[in-house]
C-alpha cells in the first residue's frame, strides 16, 4: 500500500500537542491586568465588538469540504465592505491501522484565505472566500519535539518517523485511496456566501441572530487535497448576546447548521453526503483594543466504512486566543487550535486573521 511500511504497523498516536496547551489565556489576563493599571491606558467603556474565530477543522481529509467558519451574528452594513485575510499554519501527525486499513497524516500546511463581505441592502450581505494552500514537510517538527523533551512531555510516535516529511496516505483492502507525498501549492475550493440579519437588538438588548448560507465550488485540485471535487451547500444560524461587566463586557456566541454535499473525488465510495456542525464561544473585552476568546468547533463525520477515527469520526476542536484592535476598523485575531477529540483534527493550528472594515 505505501512506501513506508511503518504506516501500517505503528499504533495510533494518542498524545495531544502541548503547544496548544500553553497558558495563553493566563498570560493575556496578566497583561490585561498590568495595562489596566497604567495611567492613561485605553478606556474600559467602549470595548470592541467580539466575533467568532473564523476557524474550522484543518485536517487534510476534512478541510477539502465546505465546512464553514461560522461568521458573525451581525451582517455588514449596507454599502460597506469587510475584508479578512486569514492564515492557518497546520502541523499534523497521526497514524493508525486496523484490520485492512492504515492511515498516515504527517505534514504541514499553510492555508491563506481572502474573504470579502459586502452589505448589498440593510440586513443583507454577500461574500466570497478564495483560499490558497501550500503544503509540504514544514519546519515545525524539530521545535515540537524539543518542546516535548524540555518539559518532559510524551512524544507519541513522532520520533519514530523522519522530521519535516509530507505523507498523507490512506489505504483499505490493499488499495491506496489517498496518497500525497510531495509538496505543492495552489488555489483551493472557492466559496460564495450570503447572510440575512434575522434580529438585531439595541444597547439594552444586544441579542443578534443571522442566517448564513454558502456554496463551495470544486475549483481546487482534489488529487493534492486542495479540494474535494464536490459542490457543497451549507446553511446555519449564528447568534450572540452581550452583557456589561464591572470590567469590560462579556459576549457569548453560538452557531449550528448542516451541510449537503454532492459526490466528490476523495474517498468517493466512503464519503457521506450530509453532515452537521456547530460552535460555542465566549469572549471578554476588558479594554477597547483587546478581547480574549475561547471557542469550541464541532462537526459530525464526513466519511463512513472505516474503523479509524482519523477518517470516520466526529470532531471537536478548541481555539483559544484573542483579538487586538488597531483603531475602530482594523482587527487582528490570534489563536491556537487543538484537537479535543484526539486524532480527529490536527495536533496544532496557529490561526491569524486580519480584518478591516471599509
Amino acid at each position: 500500500m505505501n512506501n513506508d511500511r511503518r504506516c501500517t504497523t505503528e499504533p495510533a498516536r494518542t498524545s495531544r500537542h502541548p503547544i496548544a496547551k500553553r497558558p495563553i489565556v493566563f498570560i493575556a489576563l496578566l497583561l490585561t491586568a498590568l495595562f489596566g493599571t497604567v495611567p492613561g491606558s485605553p478606556s474600559l467603556v467602549d470595548a470592541m465588538d467580539i466575533i467568532p474565530f473564523q476557524s474550522s477543522n484543518q485536517s487534510p481529509l476534512i478541510r477539502i469540504f465546505g465546512l464553514p467558519a461560522i461568521g458573525s451574528a451581525s451582517v455588514v452594513p449596507a454599502g460597506k465592505f469587510e475584508g479578512t485575510l486569514t492564515s492557518d499554519v497546520t502541523n499534523s501527525f497521526a497514524t493508525d491501522s486496523s484490520g485492512t486499513e492504515a492511515v498516515m497524516l504527517d505534514g504541514e500546511t499553510y492555508r491563506f484565505n481572502l474573504a470579502v463581505r459586502y452589505g448589498i441592502a440593510p440586513g443583507l450581505q454577500i461574500g466570497i472566500d478564495i483560499p490558497y494552500l501550500a503544503e509540504g514537510g514544514g519546519v515545525l517538527d524539530g521545535f515540537i519535539e524539543d518542546f516535548h523533551d524540555t518539559f518532559g512531555l510524551p512524544q507519541g510516535d513522532r520520533k519514530s518517523y523522519p522530521r519535516n516529511r509530507l505523507l498523507y496516505q490512506y489505504g483499505n483492502n490493499g488499495a491506496t485511496k489517498v496518497l500525497v507525498n510531495d509538496g505543492s501549492n495552489g488555489i483551493g475550493d472557492i466559496r460564495l456566501s450570503g447572510a440575512w440579519q434575522l434580529h438585531r437588538g439595541d444597547a439594552e438588548s444586544p441579542l443578534a441572530v443571522a442566517l448564513h448560507a454558502s456554496i463551495k465550488l470544486p475549483t481546487g485540485n482534489s488529487n493534492r487535497l486542495f479540494g474535494s471535487g464536490s459542490t457543497d451547500f451549507a446553511l446555519w444560524l449564528t447568534a450572540s448576546d452581550d452583557r456589561q461587566l464591572p470590567l469590560g463586557h462579556l459576549t457569548v456566541y453560538a452557531a449550528g447548521g448542516g451541510m449537503a454535499m454532492t459526490d466528490g473525488d476523495v474517498l468517493k465510495d466512503q464519503q457521506r453526503n450530509l453532515a452537521a456542525f456547530g460552535s460555542l464561544g465566549l469572549g471578554w473585552s476588558p479594554l477597547d483594543w483587546l478581547a480574549l476568546k475561547v471557542q469550541a468547533d464541532a462537526h459530525t463525520s464526513f466519511y463512513t466504512g472505516s474503523s479509524l477515527r482519523q477518517v470516520n469520526s466526529g470532531s471537536v476542536q478548541l481555539v483559544s486566543g484573542g483579538t487586538i484592535g488597531f483603531g475602530d476598523k482594523t482587527f487582528l485575531d490570534l489563536g491556537v487550535s487543538e484537537d479535543v477529540l484526539v486524532a480527529t483534527a490536527p495536533d496544532v493550528v496557529f490561526h491569524l486573521a486580519l480584518r478591516h472594515r471599509f
